[in-house]
């Protein structure tokens, strides 16, 4: 058998997709300026593909590259606390946005990016009922929600005040007494609210001290070659 038949028999459908997956994740690292743009190329290429329910965990995907030029090219002009707004809320997408908020440190995440996953978390908890249903929230999601307040900054801060919004929905699980969890997750919901707006007291006092560790979303950036606008 001829090298060449040889070469051609290993490679079948399952190791083509390998490689291409392989690529696909050198590119969505965005650790070189080359990755970057591609990466860059990539998000602008799913923005006007449109988003939809089919597609929807490649967007979140995106999310997890710490590079902001990348989600500006993904979000393009739309609103970011509205760019996953068509997708109903489900289980993948609720904790997949709190394994995100629990990756980031609080300030180490674009606030755009952030942003987008609050967008999410509000709407799934609209209906706190609802949104514990679909999602059994715990005392370390809500910990890594409330990380991202900055107390410095009042309520009046819109980031501030969507995080509040949404530990305030949690809260009002307390005592309906569908199980234990749920009223340990509801009460310490609203211990971080009390603690943000008691001046006497800080987010120290409720949540760990690692987790209030903060970060710079720039720090680790590769930015791309190039820029082209749309």
């Amino acid at each position: 058998m001829a090298k060449a038949e040889q070469v051609a028999r290993l490679w079948t459908r399952e190791s083509i997709l390998d490689v291409e997956n392989k690529i696909l994740q050198q590119v969505m690292s965005a650790r070189t300026a080359e990755g970057s743009q591609a990466s860059i190329a990539f998000a602008r290429f799913l923005r006007m593909s449109g988003l939809d329910v089919d597609n929807y965990p490649l967007f979140l995907k995106m999310l997890e590259i710490e590079n902001h030029w990348v989600l500006d090219a993904l979000i393009g002009e739309t609103d970011p606390f509205l760019l996953l707004s068509t997708i109903p809320p489900n289980e993948y997408l609720s904790s997949k946005c709190f394994q995100l908020l629990t990756r980031w440190r609080a300030g180490g995440i674009y606030p755009k990016t952030l942003a987008i996953v609050l967008g999410v978390l509000q709407n799934t908890y609209s209906s706190p009922r609802d949104g514990y249903k679909i999602y059994r929230l715990s005392v370390a999601d809500v910990d890594n929600l409330g990380k991202h307040l900055e107390k410095e900054k009042g309520q009046n801060d819109p980031r501030n005040r969507c995080v509040l919004d949404i530990l305030d929905r949690i809260g009002t699980l307390e005592g309906l007494r569908w199980d234990e969890s749920m009223e340990q997750v509801a009460r310490q919901a609203l211990k971080i609210r009390s603690n943000f707006f008691d001046n006497t007291k800080a987010l120290e006092d409720c949540i760990p001290q690692v987790l209030l560790v903060r970060g710079d979303y720039r720090q680790d950036e590769i930015p791309p070659q190039q820029l082209f606008a749309d």
